[in-house]
Parts: structure tokens; C-alpha cells; sequence
């Protein structure tokens, strides 16, 4: 999916005037790529967590610039709530761009009806696609994962033209038995649990040095 919505130029740059564009609703950008100059811009917040929660990777700007643009980086706030700064690369629909696509499970695993518990590994797969073929969610069908197998990345079935940058033979899904109580307890003592959450941005943004 591709979302199109209304970029204005920057009148000026710094923490100072990215806080005043936080408050008024606006979301500070840059735009760069393509060998042209770097474009300071600003976007809507409800633009922007809308583009989010729809998944695109590859937006069409307009207003103050007309391209479309791969959103290269996006930094959240402490709580990763509200969207701080955005990054945005100018590309063509021919340009073969790397993106980061959700995994999504479908099927009922029939490894899991036997008592073995679905393991997500990976819940992202890196992709090398055109910009104008980049998926919203890359589907892994567990409906033939049995008790004891894993589904690795080669055997991941990819939009045409799409290919897979993580290695091969690495696992994105596996089905095993479940972890009993006493054995959990003594993983635990062994190793800390992994925080898992989206990367927070700094207070104010960060534009190559430039502020």
C-alpha cells in the first residue's frame, strides 16, 4: 500500500523550531537520494502514524515536493507513541530498495495440535524489491509446520521479483514442545529476558550533524 499526503518546506531548523513544529502537530522530515539536494520538510502527524499503521514503506509526497520516497528512518519518543522525525529517500518505481516487511502467520499448525508450541524467531524478513512491489506483510503458511520442524527463509514464498536478504538456512518459525516450569525456571537463571520494542529517538532529531 502506498499513502499520498501533504509535505510543507521547513522555514527554519533546530531543536528550537522542531519543538514549536511538535506542538502545532507537524512532524520535522528530510528528504534526500536520487544525487539532489536535501529538502527540509514537514508532515502531518496523523499523516504519518497513519502511514505507520497501514504499513507503506514506500509513501507519495505532495505539496511542497512531488516524488515518491521511501521512509528510510522514522524515530518515536521515549514511549514510542508519537513520531519525532522522519527520513525520507526519493525513489523511482524501478529503483530495487532493501525494506523490512512484517512476518505473518496463516494456517493452523498441526505441529501445535499435537502439544508443540508455534515459535515466531524472526519477525521480520529483510527484502531487496522494487519500490513499486514492496508487500505489506510477508505471509508464511505454518499449515504444514509439524512438531520438532522450522520453517527457514529459503523456504519462504516471495512477490515476484522479491528476494530474501537474511541468510537461507536461518529460522523464522518453529514448532516445538513447550518449555516445562522447573526447565524455564533454570533458563532464567542462566539468561536475562530480551526487551523487545521500537527503537525511541532522541529528544531532538538528528540530520547528519546538521542540527
Amino acid at each position: 500500500m502506498s499513502d499520498t499526503f501533504e509535505v510543507t518546506l521547513r522555514k527554519g531548523t533546530g531543536s528550537r523550531e522542531s519543538r514549536r513544529l511538535r506542538r502545532e502537530g507537524l512532524v520535522p522530515a528530510v528528504l534526500y537520494g536520487h544525487g539532489e539536494k536535501c529538502v527540509d520538510l514537514a508532515a502531518t502527524r496523523e499523516a504519518i502514524t497513519a502511514a505507520v499503521r497501514h504499513g507503506s514503506r514506500v509513501v507519495n509526497l505532495t505539496g511542497a515536493v512531488k516524488t515518491a520516497a521511501l521512509v528510510r528512518e522514522l524515530q518515536w519518543d521515549t514511549y514510542g507513541v508519537e513520531p519525532l522525525h522522519v527520513d525520507f529517500l526519493r525513489v523511482s518505481a524501478s529503483d530495487r530498495i532493501r525494506v523490512k516487511v512484517p512476518v505473518h502467520l496463516k494456517g493452523e499448525c498441526p505441529g501445535q495440535r499435537a502439544g508443540g508450541v508455534v515459535n515466531v524467531v524472526l519477525h521480520e524478513i529483510e527484502l531487496e524489491c522494487t519500490a513499486d512491489h514492496v508487500p505489506e506483510l510477508v505471509h508464511v503458511n505454518v499449515g504444514h509446520l509439524e512438531l520438532g520442524h522450522a520453517i527457514k527463509v529459503k523456504d519462504l514464498e516471495l512477490v515476484h521479483g522479491a528476494k530474501a536478504v537474511d541468510e537461507a538456512d536461518e529460522t523464522v518459525v518453529s514448532c516445538t514442545l513447550p518449555i516445562k516450569k522447573g526447565e524455564e525456571a533454570a533458563a532464567g537463571a542462566v539468561a536475562e529476558p530480551e526487551i523487545i520494542g521500537r527503537k525511541a529517538g532522541e529528544e531532538g532529531e538528528s540530520e547528519a550533524g546538521k542540527e
